[in-house]
């Protein structure tokens, strides 16, 4: 009996009759087919050599464990057990953290609050302001020119004021850097018969201003230099009669109306050193030494620096 074919094996045997009468080569699909063993082979052993690796690893992780002492050590067990036998209060933990979150949330809003406030303050000053604006604006023309007068006035009294007290305290100023830099001493026994400052003199030959401080003595009384110091100016010329200068740093003293002088210029004196005698020569109206001091060429009253 022939045998039976189905359609697969006869199209498999008119490919076979036709590839074998062109003298071709087997279809590409049976390569593939072919080829897609050894592929299989070769992912096979692969994972079992990975296996065997995963297998010697595992087994010198135990070896280890079971004969090292390092690891498990006495020390580190121990230490282990301490940790785990103290006792952890998670209440007080618990507790102390939500205290500090109560806190900041605490400031974060006071915070809020203090900048609101400084808000509302400026916003109601400049509500002020704008009120105050137009309230002036408001205001009629005359009561404006008064209210201006009113001010130069108050404009002219300051400057004025100022001006005397700015005088007042350079003065004052002058005489405390001279006490705290230089040592005085009274330069004559005798009485003030003239201070410092504006005067109304009985004689017009008596200036008005007075730039020292008199004090009357008898004629030939001994005059002391109140300081130590140089002599830079010996004369009988002028006003002043016989006088002399003495320097020290930036102040100069002025002793006049004597009737000798001992010292000439260029000596250096000391500092209750004899250097003349009361006298009554220059334009004088009796026996007496005018004392004056002057720094950077300003008067200084000499009764705010010593007691005369």
């Amino acid at each position: 009996m022939e045998r039976i074919m189905s359609v697969e094996d006869k199209i498999k045997k008119a490919e076979e009759i036709y590839y074998k009468r062109k003298n071709l080569e087997t279809p590409v699909k049976e390569k593939t087919r072919s080829n897609k063993k050894p592929k299989k082979d070769i992912k096979i052993f692969r994972k079992m050599i990975k296996q065997i690796i995963m297998c010697i690893i595992i087994y010198i992780i135990f070896y280890l464990i079971i004969n090292s002492n390092s690891i498990f050590s006495q020390d580190f067990t121990e230490k282990a057990r301490e940790i785990l036998s103290q006792d952890i209060n998670f209440s007080q933990i618990y507790s102390i953290v939500t205290n500090k979150i109560n806190e900041i949330i605490k400031n974060y809003i006071n915070t809020e609050n203090v900048v609101n406030d400084e808000e509302n303050v400026q916003i109601n000053e400049e509500k002020t302001k704008e009120e105050i604006q137009n309230n002036d604006q408001n205001i009629g023309g005359a009561e404006e020119l008064s209210t201006n007068d009113v001010e130069n006035v108050e404009n002219n009294s300051e400057i004025i004021e100022t001006d005397e007290t700015s005088s007042l305290s350079q003065m004052e100023q002058d005489a405390n850097y001279i006490k705290s830099t230089i040592s005085f001493i009274k330069p004559v026994t005798g009485t003030i018969s003239s201070m410092f400052g504006p005067r109304n003199p009985t004689t017009a030959s008596v200036p008005k201003n007075h730039t020292g401080t008199d004090i009357a003595a008898t004629i030939g009384t001994k005059i002391v230099s109140a300081t130590e110091g140089n002599v830079i100016l010996v004369s009988s010329q002028g006003d002043y009669g016989n006088h002399l200068k003495i320097q020290i740093n930036d102040v100069t003293i002025l002793y006049a109306h004597c009737d000798k002088v001992y010292v000439k210029e260029g000596d250096t004196v000391l500092q209750g050193q004899e250097i003349g005698e009361v006298g009554n020569t220059g334009n004088t109206t009796g026996p007496h030494l005018h004392f004056e001091i002057m720094y950077q060429n300003r008067y200084v009253d000499p009764q705010l620096i010593l007691e005369l």
